[in-house]
């Protein structure tokens, strides 16, 4: 079967009616509508906002979300609701997939494995078909083998431990842990950022251990010199002069930072403390430093990060969801939004690859999607061309991002 390309740009205004996208053939293009409105959230005692848009004949998709939506990591989860939210809206607002619509719906796990798969089960319970999540790893591993159990069709937007896409129902959008590690070490090799790095990482964090060990493992191969690797844990994560300091007197021209930005910023604040001026360069985690409180974001000036968004690039797909975003919701998107917004719609490309339909068993459902996952090619905002192998695992270019300004600023 010919891969079947989604187009995710979005149209530059939306008519008063509008067609259904696409169609199931192959090498057909489906686009998104563009809309600035959301509808109208309902809020349930078993999951949280439901939004339902019922086809005239009763059938519809049911998608459901999970992500910590209050505790210290809401602001992922709920931006992956949100965005999520917002990409069922336009397709609804365009027809629906293969002419039916989607009926959402969004649970609460509290970033905590137990109360993940609470939600999950609420969510069954509601009648979900197929799951954008977890947003957060230990939550999505715990829940990806209750949704295997189910042969339910699972793709998490940014759980990105190695064990959330173990099972054979689960894909992701982000990348992998260790897949982060090494395109930020060939990111820097290639453009010729630095030749000495030195690395500050979190090692009771599966996250920022795994990325570690793939970045040193190809930093070698890019020719890329380790002159300080210097670890912390969470007990100890609020002093970092004694790391800094050893990278100083390393000489390193490069400090990799592969963990949060919470942590990040008392890493950029105390190097300033120093004297010290390095190149700093982070993953995804890094994403939201700007918005931490009484940090001096001056000091992230020239902060680089690997990142497969940047809502101030210019792109009209780009420009186009963070209006939209931040009309609905009040807020500039993160990239765990624009991975839920594009997980919906990679759901969007693979059903009607398949020529699915509601109808279908929960179980079917799944087999079909396992299937077309594998010939569908999609454009969105956190990659263009991206594509999927068995393992569940996206192919697609890495990107970076650069604060110039007080702003994200993409760079080639």
């Amino acid at each position: 079967m010919k891969r079947k390309v989604l187009s995710l740009t979005l149209a530059a205004a939306m008519a008063a009616s509008l067609a259904a996208c696409g169609s199931s053939g192959s090498g057909s293009t489906t686009e998104a509508a563009a809309t600035t409105a959301a509808a109208e959230a309902e809020e349930t005692e078993a999951a949280g906002a439901e939004t339902e848009a019922p086809a005239a004949d009763g059938a519809t998709w049911k998608i459901g979300a999970i992500g910590p939506l209050t505790g210290g990591t809401a602001i992922y989860g709920q931006a992956v609701v949100n965005g999520a939210e917002l990409a069922v809206n336009e397709i609804n607002a365009a027809g629906g997939i293969n002419g039916y619509q989607i009926e959402y719906n969004s649970a609460d796990d509290e970033n905590d494995a137990e109360k993940a798969v609470n939600a999950y089960n609420s969510l069954k319970d509601w009648g979900m078909q197929m799951l954008v999540g977890t947003t957060t790893s230990n939550p999505c591993i715990a829940v990806a083998d209750k949704s295997m159990a189910d042969n339910m069709f699972q793709i998490t937007p940014s759980g990105s431990a190695v064990e959330c896409a173990a099972n054979p129902n689960v894909f992701r959008v982000c990348f992998a842990d260790p897949d982060q590690g090494a395109a930020s070490a060939q990111y820097i090799g290639e453009h010729k950022l630095a030749t000495k790095v030195a690395v500050i990482y979190d090692s009771s964090d599966v996250y920022s251990s795994g990325i570690y060990t793939k970045f040193a493992q190809e930093a070698e191969n890019q020719g890329l010199e380790i002159v300080a690797a210097e670890a912390f844990t969470a007990d100890s994560n609020k002093d970092f002069t004694t790391q800094l300091q050893k990278a100083k007197d390393a000489g390193a021209e490069l400090v990799f930072l592969p963990f949060y930005y919470t942590e990040a910023s008392l890493v950029l604040t105390q190097a300033n403390t120093m004297g010290w001026e390095p190149m700093f360069f982070g993953c995804d985690g890094m994403d939201g430093i700007l918005g931490v409180e009484n940090f001096d974001t001056s000091l992230a000036e020239g902060l680089m990060l690997l990142t497969p968004f940047a809502a101030d690039a210019t792109d009209e797909l780009t420009v186009n969801f963070v209006s939209s975003y931040e009309e609905q919701y009040g807020g500039t998107p993160n990239q765990f939004a624009a991975d839920a917004y594009d997980a919906v719609y990679i759901i969007k490309a693979a059903l009607e690859d398949a020529g699915a339909t509601p109808d279908m068993s929960v179980s079917d459902i799944c087999e079909a999607l396992k299937t077309s996952m594998l010939n569908i090619t999609v454009d969105g905002l956190t990659g263009t061309g991206m594509t999927w192998n068995e393992a569940g695992e996206p192919n697609k270019a890495p990107k970076a991002v650069k604060i110039e300004n007080g702003a994200y600023t993409a760079m080639e």
